[in-house]
């Protein structure tokens, strides 16, 4: 094993972690499993994002922009469940680029995932702030408006921050605090009490579906695309399609953009593989089966609004409640607010719950302390102390910091994150052929190849701010992998002899 920043983490490590005495409870099924993808997709997508995605980039043509983020999502989606059935141990695509890329890499993309988890997670909790003081409002009952929000915020169209006049969200807070209780109770907690929003979430959305169809008007969908089928950008400057005034692509393919954030979420159930009890038949049906349960409900959702509703007269900030309101019908708004605030809820929970998992396999390769983040609770087997942490960094961020910057660097760390693995498929095809394969991704080298184009494509279509925030963040992580995990990693034990590697992978 040479020095090199791209040494890998041998295949036969990562199962022994399996057999350890620190390692998660297995309670989970596929049901389970599936209903934590559910409830980590079905949520900001359906009652938020379809107005920002139908009103200012797409039109009716979100349906197909839902179609588009879902197909690049589906590529992703079988990459994951094969290397979630060859190692199912904690840590998601962490891992997965440890095995096959090597340790810079697995930093980069480990880093990445605390991008993803924890500042979704704030955005998410913002999210839920904002639904619960509506439904508040609509009883009559209003918090102060200095507990209210984020003390900061920004204006879009002066391209500024302003001060807001709060100082705490505290809804956030205690959202943020209620679930991080739960989650360190233990995992079977956490999954029955997701499963419950799950079902709840899932009545709502399908009452939207069934309830809506009988106020469609088909002339609502006419242009059906009224900024083109297009809208693809590179680095902020627009290659196909139209242009809004102030230079930001229009069309479907920009709106698949935007709303790919609605799909962030399956991904999360592979962080779950080392609780699951047949991990490597189980996890592959939790990930494929809620993208495509989750796929079909948005796109039947999105042809309800946009049939219910013209385009531009969709809400925003609650297209769907406000779309049943338009047609007269408060108390299904009403319900349809219960529903939001239980769906993100539940995207809430499924986000705290991957991020800890996530940073207890960084701990276990030596990338950050293991003392702190590589603790498990000797009751409850969960990785108690970095729920905590993650639970009050999301609180802070949440509190803190406007949704807008919240949610925009989400969507870039998650394409990243799923370029990278599907990648490392393709690496691990070649560098190790004969391992064992419960579930294969089909017709490769064509899954990965495709789901690495589309993942990019969305990704250079994002606005070029995004890719500085990203930047800047993978700058303070090279800090710390620099100061602390290049020394202190798996690998580097390897290298100075503490760990004996099997003779047939001494050299690889």
């Amino acid at each position: 094993m040479n020095s090199s920043f791209f040494a890998k983490k041998p295949l036969s490590l990562l199962l022994e972690e399996m057999k350890g005495e620190n390692r998660l409870r297995r309670v989970l099924g596929p049901v389970t499993l599936s209903s934590l993808g559910v409830g980590a997709i079905i949520g900001t997508g359906i009652f938020v994002l379809t107005g920002v995605g139908a009103h200012d980039k797409a039109g009716p043509a979100l349906i197909l922009s839902f179609a588009a983020s879902g197909v690049a999502c589906i590529f992703a989606a079988l990459c994951y469940a094969e290397f979630a059935s060859m190692v199912p141990v904690a840590g998601s695509a962490y891992t997965y680029a440890y095995a096959t890329l090597g340790e810079l890499f697995a930093w980069i993309i480990g880093w990445d995932l605390v991008l993803e988890y924890a500042v979704a997670s704030a955005a998410v909790a913002h999210g839920w702030s904002a639904h619960f003081q509506d439904l508040l409002k609509s009883f009559g009952m209003y918090i102060p408006q200095s507990f209210s929000s984020a003390p900061i915020d920004y204006d879009l169209a002066a391209g500024h921050f302003f001060v807001t006049g709060s100082y705490l969200d505290v809804p956030a807070i205690i959202i943020t605090a209620i679930i991080t209780y739960i989650l360190v109770k233990g995992i079977k907690e956490s999954a029955v009490f997701n499963t419950t929003m799950v079902a709840i979430k899932l009545v709502i959305v399908l009452f939207v579906i069934v309830v809506g169809v009988f106020y469609i008007d088909p002339n609502n969908w006419k242009p059906f695309a009224p900024f083109g089928f297009t809208g693809i950008s590179f680095f902020g400057h627009t290659l196909f399609g139209q242009t809004s005034a102030d230079g930001v692509p229009l069309g479907m393919l920009a709106g698949a953009a935007i709303i790919f954030f609605a799909y962030i979420g399956f991904d999360s159930v592979s962080t779950h593989a080392e609780e699951a009890k047949n991990p490597q038949r189980d996890v592959p049906i939790g990930i494929i089966s809620s993208l495509l349960i989750c796929t079909f409900l948005y796109i039947a959702v999105s042809a309800v609004l946009t049939g219910m509703v013209p385009y531009d007269q969709i809400d925003i900030n609650a297209p769907v409640s406000n779309a049943f309101a338009q047609k007269g019908l408060p108390m299904a708004q009403r319900l349809i607010d219960v529903g939001a605030i239980t769906g993100i809820t539940s995207v809430l929970l499924v986000m705290m719950l991957s991020q800890p998992r996530v940073l207890l396999a960084m701990a276990r390769d030596g990338m950050v302390p293991e003392s702190f983040f590589g603790a498990v609770h000797p009751k409850f087997r969960t990785p108690w102390k970095s729920t905590l942490l993650t639970g009050f960094f999301v609180a802070t961020m949440a509190t803190l910091l406007p949704l807008r910057i919240l949610a925009e660097l989400t969507n870039i760390g998650t394409l990243l994150a799923f370029v990278i693995v599907c990648a490392a498929v393709l690496i691990m095809r070649k560098t190790h052929p004969h391992a064992k394969r419960p579930f294969r991704a089909p017709w490769s080298p064509f899954v990965p190849i495709a789901g690495i184009v589309c993942c990019l494509i969305l990704m250079f279509s994002l606005p070029v701010e995004n890719w500085w925030r990203l930047f800047i963040w993978l700058g303070i992580g090279f800090l710390i992998y620099f100061s602390y995990g290049r020394r202190h990693c798996v690998t580097a034990r390897i290298r100075r002899g503490e760990i004996v590697l099997p003779p047939e992978e001494i050299n690889q």
